[in-house]
């Protein structure tokens, strides 16, 4: 990933000094469940950033937004009025919250306005408009974060640390496993919506997970898709897939994912034990255990508690805003990402090993 050079991290403090003394405002574009059910509340815990405004294609949600929040008139938009942010300076961050194939759209919308970002993963729907993407946030000399929140989490993290201190040994497999039983009928299962099924989703939790544990990029996919159960439902997209990335040197990392089948794993496997986390994904609940193969028992995995990890992922963005730092979620790690979905996508309808050069 690219380093900001000297002369880039001056120029980035010279603009955002202004902004230290206070908490930088946030303009959520979708009210969605998760706008509704994680980033708003995370909002009111955060303490570099608050919620000051609301981007929304749907007047009836505006008065219960706008009066939970404190939200005044001037500061709610729609989407065909989007572009009026760049007159509001109480707005500093735009966070993309749409579906997947609107988020190149309004990320580069934002980046013209003159505002930073963060979007939601996947970052787009093709590598294409990741860089159309990154290149708007960087002509106009934003920044670009994806909503990566498990980089932020304590179990997570202790997953990364474990793998790279070689507490149990090296890693030599990974496996991943993310999956839910999806109804239909969602913009999820809308091909042109979402781009693809559970695996743009859900799937690249399993993606993200096993390369920040290995701390390294894969070099090779192959993938099949499931059988369609239920052919009326996944009409559009894929039910299931199961792919395994190679690492190099012998390293694995078998991966699934569902839109009909609940899962939610990540495990390390060295010659001297494992550790992993089970669920690993979720928004709370989170848990952790390693064993060794001598042991006779497994043991809890220990790390500090959090109030949300959405409200750490925002309080992260603003804080590299006010410092002119770099954010460890990049737009760079978004477009890496599609890159290696795409190949899975490839892989799996043409049953070939695909090369990745990322």
């Amino acid at each position: 990933m690219p380093q900001l050079m000297a002369e880039e991290t001056f120029t980035l403090n010279k603009i955002f000094d202004e902004n230290i003394n206070r908490k930088l405002g946030i303009a959520l574009v979708g009210l969605g469940r998760y706008s509704e059910e994680q980033l708003g509340p995370a909002l009111k815990e955060t303490s570099y950033c608050k919620l000051t405004s609301i981007v929304t294609g749907t007047p009836s949600k505006v008065e219960k937004w706008t009066k939970e929040y404190e939200i005044p008139p001037r500061n709610v938009y729609n989407y065909d009025n989007f572009e009026k942010i760049k007159e509001n300076k109480d707005i500093d961050i735009v966070y993309v919250v749409l579906p997947n194939a609107l988020h190149a759209e309004f990320v580069i919308k934002a980046a013209k306005a003159g505002k930073h970002v963060i979007c939601e993963k996947p970052m787009a729907i093709s590598a294409k408009d990741c860089e159309a993407m990154i290149q708007a946030c960087k002509g106009a000399n934003r920044m670009l974060s994806i909503g990566y929140r498990l980089h932020f989490e304590p179990h997570n993290l202790e997953m990364m640390r474990l793998a790279k201190q070689k507490v149990f040994g090296q890693v030599k497999k990974v496996i991943a496993e993310d999956g839910m039983n999806l109804p239909g009928g969602t913009w999820r299962t809308d091909k042109e919506l979402a781009g693809g099924g559970p695996l743009m989703d859900v799937g690249i939790y399993c993606v993200q997970g096993a390369i920040y544990t290995l701390g390294t990029n894969p070099i090779a996919v192959t993938a099949k898709e499931g059988e369609k159960t239920d052919v009326e439902r996944f009409k559009e997209v894929a039910q299931s897939i199961a792919w395994t990335m190679d690492f190099g040197n012998g390293v694995t990392a078998d991966c699934k994912t569902s839109y009909a089948e609940n899962m939610n794993l990540l495990r390390a496997e060295t010659d001297k034990g494992r550790f992993e986390l089970s669920p690993a994904y979720a928004y709370k609940g989170i848990k952790g255990r390693h064993e060794m193969k001598d042991d006779m028992y497994t043991q809890p995995m220990e790390v500090e508690k959090i109030k949300s990890q959405q409200s750490i992922q925002m309080d992260d963005f603003a804080k590299c805003i006010m410092n002119g730092t770099k954010t460890k979620v990049p737009g760079e790690m978004g477009l890496r990402d599609v890159k290696i979905l795409t190949a899975i996508y490839e892989a799996a309808k043409t049953g070939k090993k695909i090369p990745l050069a990322l």
